[in-house]
């Protein structure tokens, strides 16, 4: 074994200096971290389903059989590769490649919108001030 290589394992690692690092954040080793904030937990609204038939179709129904869509849209977008790996299997498998994956985000997307609606708007009206 190399001198350097047994060096390393004897020195602990900073997992914290290191996530900082990560965070943004710079600290020197050694260096006591600010105290962390305790974590709080909201709680989490959510609304009722206003379409009860949402509730009693299964994933499949909802999300991966029908679509409105009849062509794929003029707009590009960014997801994470692993959310593209994740969508395209679930087409792939559950959905058994009948509905195209750009359909399949339009129907998850139409069906947050129908959840959150009234949140949503909601915010934006508390956000959103008129210029006038």
């Amino acid at each position: 074994m190399d001198n350097k290589d047994q060096k390393n394992e004897d020195q602990p690692v900073d997992e914290e200096f290191i996530m900082s690092i990560m965070a943004g954040g710079v600290r020197k080793p050694g260096q006591i971290p600010p105290p962390k904030e305790p974590d709080i937990e909201k709680p989490i609204l959510r609304e009722k389903n206003r379409n009860k038939k949402t509730s009693d179709t299964s994933y499949q129904d909802r999300f991966l059989n029908s679509h409105t869509m009849t062509r794929r849209g003029d707009k590009s977008i960014y997801i994470r590769q692993e959310y593209h790996e994740r969508l395209s299997r679930i087409v792939q498998v559950i959905g058994e490649d009948k509905i195209p994956l750009y359909a399949y985000l339009d129907n998850i997307l139409e069906h947050h919108f129908e959840l959150f609606e009234k949140t949503i708007t909601e915010d934006f009206n508390n956000k959103y001030k008129p210029i006038f």
